[in-house]
């Protein structure tokens, strides 16, 4: 546009018909396809590449589909055939009279639902129990079982019974290891090769979707550039701009066009005029053109002005200035020139409306920047000196200050003040202050209006509020007033005050309503800061009362814990330490991603469901599964009832220490490993799977033992210590090692040394730490002993929980702990089976343990009057202060607690 708006002003005349009388355009939709047109060059090229792109993609599917599906029918079949070896029922039904019978419907129904092609269960000797043809069964199964009778698991392709297959085999293990049977399943290699055929259509059919899509582009194309030139071809289209280059000429407005050096590419007759630029300029650099200093500035900046008024000469120019590439379009910038000489009366009004405009301006950009009341009043005050005002102070209810809607404005608080000195008599921040009824800030508040007191010496209402320092007041200097109450609709937070000294003129009626509109823009913000400072409060108070507020008394571990919040709002950080049976505790540490309220009230029903599953004395990755699966369920449930707020990011890790063995079992559900310190100061992470975020599914948890020392320090935290914004989690583990690194450190000492270290400025995140150190339960404190499983043995039981009881000085516990043990030996003796081992532990309780081989619970009832037995569990419950069973793998633990006297 540039060249052709500096082309030689020739006049052509204009064609009869205007320019869409001439010849048809030189594109359009028919042509768009035809080869000889931009677009149908285009097109042809959009064809070879989708051609290629399918050609490709079909011979890569074809390769890659054989390849996965061969994998996958190896997966697939190694997987059923585990699970059908290791599936209840499986290894005894090949000891009974007639393995077929019972294998083969169960094998039917799994390869049906596991979409394999057979499944076959053979003895070691390779002869077949069960087969999708029955005619095959009692034949020898063909396939190389020599690695499975070994122990082993293969895959392998062959040509069975049924065609080319994939099959995989694996043994059936009896409880000692030996070898017992064999359980094939596979599928056969035309059902492997069924994926690329179904996937085929589906490609050929996005192809010609593409082509479509190829096709409709190029012609909307052509559309779009017919509509856009208004169906003008070459001709007219310079037709057009040779006419336009006579109106720029005969405007009475000055247009300068400036390319992207500086340089003068067309003035037009008015801009000559105006700027007296001399002939040869055009081509030349606007600073050369002899122009005043800001003038030339400003063109040859090229930046954007709008209605800047420059003195040129004894003209008052008006200039708007616009870049000319802000759509693409070339380097440069243009700029009109308007003779406002008439302006120049009003210039110095003009000036203070600009300024006004400006604070205006500053205050909506800078007030409202920060969500604390506090700080927002501070910003109004320190925008307002010395722009406006030469004292600036803000008033405040307490309720505003606290996140509340005040009752009734009676008694402010000082919040911020800001001068152009420190030194001036008012009241002080964080006075509180009770206006009188005859003072502008009252009236103020009562009228909801802005109050202008040009002369304090004179105004008696103010001065008596406080004789003595009003007095100070004018003494100082300060001579006028405006107060302002910080209203948002019918809702009065408090009151602005602008204090003027320095300038002689008192503040007027115009003056006034600038400062109501700065309070007013002031007040929103205000109002916004306070909403927040109730809604975190509320999210605070929420959160922390989910968390515990005191830990559980317990033996085993010696626990300090800090818990921040984070700055910018509450998040779903969270931890417990609960006491198990045994003299156990758990010790669990999770995180909820996110903040608000959603993130508190998720972490307080997975710290409620972490409390219940832990009564149920699972180990760890049980625990982790449950909370998994309760996750799932949570998100499930969410989202059949539309709602958005499922729970996503969530991380748990379990830890369960034994005083007894010195043994800490973990696991952990996406949440960073924990920190081992041992006795000598040394530092360790502690391999633990990580496993995945809770609610994902799919994928067992699996644990880690920990042999720990005594005094031993095990540390558990949230993603918030150790990652944030400006660090990685790796440099963040190698700071907490850092930190971590020290002998004889209490735990308390340890967590206030991980925050010194680790702790930002502004943590972006919530941070739970933990702190564990370990002790051990002696052996002094802890008494075994075999029991035959005959029942005489209950009188040696009771004798020798006597004897240790009188060793411990607790034979006043005698008689109720031979009581308990003997009903729960005689309960283990009559229904469980194996050996019979009593445990008694001496801790801050006293703790009976009887365990035995059978996983059958005892179930706590009331006994009829005709029943001989079933008063012994009753009984149990009745004496001791908790009593329960857990599950261990070589059977169970009924145990009971008694207080210690």
């Amino acid at each position: 546009m540039v060249r052709l708006l500096g082309r030689s002003r020739a006049r052509s005349t204009p064609r009869p018909g205007g320019p869409r009388a001439g010849r048809r355009p030189a594109w359009g939709p028919r042509s768009a396809l035809g080869g000889r047109s931009v677009a149908g060059q285009v097109f042809v090229l959009q064809v070879v590449i989708v051609l290629l792109l399918i050609v490709s993609a079909v011979v890569a599917l074809v390769l890659q589909v054989r390849h996965d599906s061969t994998q996958e029918a190896r997966n697939r079949s190694l997987a059923v055939a585990e699970t059908f070896a290791n599936a209840p029922g499986t290894r005894e039904a090949l000891s009974s009279p007639h393995p077929t019978l019972v294998l083969q419907p169960q094998a039917e129904a799994a390869r049906k639902q596991s979409h394999v092609d057979f499944i076959v269960v053979m003895n070691t000797d390779g002869i077949r129990y069960t087969h999708p043809k029955p005619d095959r069964i009692g034949k020898k199964f063909v396939g190389n079982t020599a690695p499975v009778l070994a122990g082993h698991s293969i895959t392998e392709e062959i040509n069975g019974t049924i065609g080319p297959l994939v099959q995989a085999t694996v043994p059936i293990k009896a409880p000692d290891g030996k070898v017992v049977g064999m359980v094939s399943a596979g599928i056969t290699t035309a059902n492997v090769g069924g994926v690329a055929d179904r996937q085929l259509p589906l490609l050929l059919g996005a192809a010609a979707a593409a082509l479509a899509l190829a096709t409709g582009g190029t012609a909307l194309v052509s559309r779009r550039l017919l509509r856009q030139t208004h169906g003008l071809g070459p001709y007219e289209m310079t037709r057009m701009y040779e006419h336009h280059d006579a109106v720029l000429h005969a405007v009475r407005e000055g247009v300068i066009i400036a390319g992207g050096e500086g340089r003068l590419l067309l003035a037009n007759d008015e801009a000559q005029r105006l700027l007296d630029l001399p002939a040869d300029a055009e081509g030349r650099h606007v600073l050369e053109l002899g122009l005043e200093a800001d003038t030339a500035e400003l063109l040859a900046s090229g930046r954007v002005a709008t209605d800047e008024v420059h003195l040129v000469g004894d003209r008052l120019l008006a200039i708007n200035q616009r870049p000319t590439d802000l759509q693409g379009g070339p380097p440069g910038s243009v700029a009109t020139l308007r003779d406002s000489t008439e302006l120049r009366a009003l210039s110095g009004r003009a000036e203070v409306a600009r300024e006004r405009l400006k604070l205006l301006y500053d205050i909506g950009v800078g007030v409202g920047t920060s969500l604390d009341v506090t700080r927002t009043a501070e910003t109004l005050a320190e925008v307002a000196v010395p722009r406006f005002a030469d004292f600036a102070t803000v008033d405040l209810a307490d309720a505003v200050l606290n996140g509340e809607e005040p009752d009734g404005v009676t008694e402010l608080r000082r919040t911020a003040y800001s001068g152009i000195r420190k030194d001036a008599p008012l009241y002080p921040v964080g006075e509180k202050i009770r206006f009188i009824a005859s003072t502008p800030q009252s009236r103020s508040l009562r009228t909801g209006q802005g109050v202008v007191e040009p002369d304090l010496e004179g105004a008696p209402g103010w001065l008596a509020q406080d004789l003595e320092r009003t007095t100070q007041v004018v003494e100082y200097g300060i001579h006028s007033l405006i107060t302002v109450p910080l209203r948002v609709g019918p809702l009065v937070m408090g009151v602005v005050n602008f204090w003027r000294s320095r300038k002689s003129e008192p503040f007027d009626e115009e003056e006034l309503a600038l400062a109501e509109e700065l309070v007013a823009r002031a007040a929103v913000s205000i109002d916004n800061a306070r909403r927040y400072t109730r809604e975190h409060t509320m999210a605070v108070t929420l959160q922390r009362s989910l968390l515990p507020r005191n830990l559980p008394e317990q033996g085993a571990l010696d626990i300090a814990y800090r818990y921040l919040p984070a700055q910018a709002g509450v998040g779903g950080d969270w931890f417990d330490v609960l006491p198990l049976s045994g003299a156990r505790v758990a010790v669990v540490v999770g995180d909820v991603v996110g903040h608000g309220l959603h993130a508190a009230a998720t972490m307080g029903r997975l710290r409620t469901a972490v409390h219940n599953f832990s009564a149920l004395d699972l180990p760890p990755d049980e625990i982790i599964g449950l909370l998994d699966e309760l996750v799932g369920r949570i998100d499930q449930d969410e989202a059949s009832a539309d709602s958005s707020a499922a729970i996503t990011g969530a991380t748990c890790l379990y830890a369960v220490y034994d005083p007894t063995s010195r043994l800490c079992t973990v696991a952990r559900a996406g949440h960073p490993p924990p920190a081992l310190v041992r006795p000598d100061g040394s530092v360790e992470f502690p391999d633990v799977p990580a496993g995945p975020p809770l609610g994902l599914g799919g994928l067992p948890f699996e644990t880690a033992e920990l042999k720990l020392e005594e005094g031993s320090r095990l540390v558990l935290y949230t993603d918030g210590l150790v990652e944030d914004r400006e660090r990685d989690i790796d440099e963040g583990l190698e700071l907490l090692r850092a930190a971590l690194t020290a002998v004889d450190r209490s735990p308390d000492d340890t967590c206030q040394a991980v925050l010194d270290a680790l702790l930002p400025d502004r943590p972006s995140d919530d941070i739970a730490l933990i702190v564990a150190g370990t002790r051990a339960l002696g052996a002094e404190h802890i008494a075994e002993w075999q029991v035959p499983s005959e029942p005489a043995a209950v009188g040696e039981v009771r004798a020798s929980v006597t004897r240790q009881l009188a060793e411990w000085g607790l034979d006043d516990m005698a008689f109720t702990t031979e009581l308990i043990l003997s009903e729960l030996v005689t309960n283990a003796i009559r229904y469980g089976s194996g050996t019979i081992q009593v445990r008694v532990l001496r801790d801050r309780s006293l703790i009976c343990e009887v365990s035995d081989n059978s996983s059958t619970s005892p179930r706590l009832r009331y006994a009829a009057t005709t029943d001989e037995g079933g008063r012994g569990l009753f009984l149990v419950a009745q004496l001791a202060e908790r009593w329960g069973t857990r599950y261990t793998p070589a059977g169970k633990v009924i145990w009971a607690e008694q207080p210690l006297p």
